[in-house]
C-alpha cells in the first residue's frame, strides 16, 4: 500500500465524537462505564491507525461499526475474566497449572454460604467475644491425624517456613543432602530456609543418608531435625535413607523436636487401589514425629491451604508467631478446608464427596464405558474427519505425589486426516470452554478419567467445531 492509499484511509476514519454518538455503542455502555467506552473507542481508532501505516488496513476496518467491533474486542482482551474453567482431558488428577483439586459441590455451597454472609470467623458465640478463626478446623483436625494439635495456613510453603521461622530461627536445620527438593515455581527448601533465619546443615549423600549422619551433625546450636518427603521425584538403585522411627527416637533421644514436610497431605489409605508408596499423616504422627506439614489441595482433595499437626508446645510457638497472621486463611478457604475435612467423617468414606480420590479410585470398567461413549460421540460429530479409538493409557496423581506410581486406564485417541494433532489441540485449547488434552505419536488422547460431570458431552461438538472450520 502506497502513502497516498494510506493517507486516504486515515482521512476516512469516523471521529471520535461521531462514534461516540453511533447507537451501536449502547451495548458496549452496558457494559462498561462512560470513561471506559471512550478509552476502547480510542483504543480501536490508533489501534486501526497503526494497522493502516503498517500497510494492513481495509476501508472496511474504517466504518463506524467496524471501530465499535473492534472497541468491543479490545474491551474483553483487556478487561474480559482471564481466569476461567477450563476441561481437564489430560488424565493427570491433581494438575497443578489447572489449579489442582476440584471442590465438590458440598464444598462449594459451603464456601458460598460463608462468602454471602457474616460469620463467626473469628467471634466466640458461646462467650459472646473475639475469638480464633482456627478453632473451627482445630477439633477435626486432630481428630484426623490424631495429632495433639493443629494449626492451618495459605498453603505448604507457608507451614514450612512457619515451622521454621519459630522453631528454629537463628539455629540449625539438619536435612539429608537427597531432600533438599525444589518442587514448582522453583520452590526450593534451601532458600525457605534462609528466608526464615535458620541455617541449612547438609547430611549424607544424594543417594545415601544413615543415622550416624544425622548423630554426628548435631551439636548445642542444632534446633530441629527435619524430613522432607521426595513427592516429586524418587531415587532408586543404591540408596538408603533413615526411617521415620529411627528420626523420631533420634530426637528424643538427643532433645531436638523433629518435623516432616510431607508435602501432599494424604489422609486416606490408597494401598487397596495399587499406591502404596504414599505416606499418609496419620503414619507421620504415629511414628512419634513432633510436627508433620501438608498441602490441603492435593491428596487432601481441599482448597489451597497449608496444615500443621503435631506437638501442641511447638505448634503454640508456630499459632503466636508474628509470621502466623501474614500467612493466615480467608475465611473463604477455611470455610473449604472445613467442608472438605467434614468428607472424611462420613460413614460412606471421603471419595464420593472428594473429586480427587473419587478420580484415583475410579473403577477400571467405569473408565473403560466413559471412554466408548466419549469415542462414539465424537465419531458421530466428526464423521470420516479423523480416526477414533480407544487406546490403553496411563494417567498420573499428580501435584508432586507418587511419581512413580501409573494410574492405567483407556484413552480415546483422535488422529485428524487433514490437520495435525498438535493443530486440533491448538484448537481446543483456544475454544470455549478450553479443552487441555495431550499430543503423542501424531495422536490426540483425551483420558476420561480426569471429565468432571457433563464436561465429555461438550467435547465432541468443540472438536467438531475445530475440525469442521479447517
Amino acid at each position: 500500500m502506497d502513502d497516498d492509499a494510506k493517507g486516504g484511509l486515515l482521512r476516512v476514519i469516523p471521529s471520535i465524537d461521531r462514534i461516540l454518538a453511533d447507537p451501536l455503542l449502547d451495548s458496549l455502555r452496558e457494559i462498561y462505564s462512560e470513561p471506559l467506552v471512550k478509552r476502547l473507542v480510542r483504543a480501536a481508532v490508533d489501534e486501526l491507525r497503526e494497522e493502516i501505516r503498517r500497510g494492513k488496513g481495509t476501508k472496511e476496518a474504517c466504518r463506524t461499526p467496524a471501530v465499535i467491533f473492534r472497541a468491543g474486542g479490545i474491551g474483553m482482551r483487556r478487561l474480559g475474566p482471564k481466569l476461567k474453567p477450563v476441561i481437564n482431558a489430560t488424565g493427570v488428577i491433581v494438575h497443578t497449572n489447572l489449579g489442582r483439586s476440584p471442590l465438590s459441590m458440598r464444598v462449594i455451597d459451603r464456601i458460598a454460604e460463608i462468602a454471602m454472609s457474616y460469620s463467626n470467623l473469628e467471634y466466640n458465640l458461646e462467650k459472646g467475644q473475639r475469638g480464633e478463626r482456627n478453632s473451627h478446623l482445630r477439633q477435626l483436625m486432630e481428630e484426623l491425624t490424631g495429632a495433639e494439635a493443629t494449626l492451618a495456613v495459605n498453603n505448604n510453603a507457608a507451614a514450612v517456613l512457619l515451622a521454621l521461622s519459630s522453631l528454629a530461627a537463628g539455629r540449625e536445620v539438619i536435612v539429608s543432602r537427597g531432600e533438599l527438593i525444589e518442587i514448582g515455581g522453583s520452590f526450593r527448601i534451601p532458600d525457605v530456609m534462609e528466608r526464615s533465619g535458620a541455617t541449612l546443615k547438609e547430611v549424607g549423600t544424594t543417594n545415601r543418608t544413615h543415622l550416624k549422619d544425622y548423630v554426628g551433625a548435631i551439636n548445642e546450636n542444632t534446633a530441629l531435625i527435619l524430613k522432607v518427603h521426595t513427592s516429586n521425584y524418587r531415587i532408586v538403585g543404591f540408596t538408603s535413607e533413615v526411617s521415620l522411627d529411627e528420626l523420631a527416637a533420634l530426637g528424643k533421644e538427643a532433645g531436638i523436636p523433629t518435623m516432616m514436610d510431607l508435602g501432599s497431605g494424604c489422609l486416606a489409605d490408597l494401598a487397596p487401589y495399587g499406591l502404596a508408596d504414599e505416606t499418609t499423616v496419620q503414619e507421620v504422627v504415629s511414628k512419634g514425629i513432633d510436627v508433620v506439614s501438608f498441602s490441603g489441595d492435593k491428596l487432601l482433595g481441599g482448597p489451597q491451604a497449608g496444615i500443621l499437626a503435631g506437638r501442641a508446645d511447638l505448634i503454640e510457638k508456630m499459632r503466636t508467631n508474628p509470621l502466623a497472621r501474614a500467612l493466615r486463611m480467608d475465611k473463604l478457604t477455611l470455610a473449604g478446608l472445613e467442608a472438605t475435612l467434614e468428607e472424611y467423617v462420613r460413614p460412606e468414606g471421603p471419595a464420593g464427596g472428594i473429586p480427587t480420590l473419587d478420580m484415583i479410585m475410579r473403577a477400571p470398567a467405569q473408565l473403560e464405558e466413559s471412554a466408548g461413549n466419549l469415542a462414539a460421540a465424537i465419531k458421530g460429530r466428526v464423521g470420516s474427519l479423523a480416526e477414533i479409538n480407544v487406546e490403553p493409557g496411563v494417567g498420573r496423581v499428580g501435584g508432586g505425589a507418587l511419581p512413580m506410581s501409573d494410574l492405567p486406564g483407556p484413552r480415546v485417541t483422535i488422529r485428524p486426516r487433514k490437520i495435525s494433532a498438535a493443530r486440533l489441540e491448538q484448537g481446543l485449547r483456544s475454544g470455549e470452554p478450553p479443552v487441555i488434552a495431550i499430543v503423542k505419536d501424531e495422536a490426540l488422547l483425551l483420558d476420561p478419567r480426569t471429565l468432571l460431570k457433563d464436561q465429555a458431552a461438550l467435547i465432541p461438538n468443540l472438536v467438531g467445531a475445530v475440525l469442521g472450520k479447517e
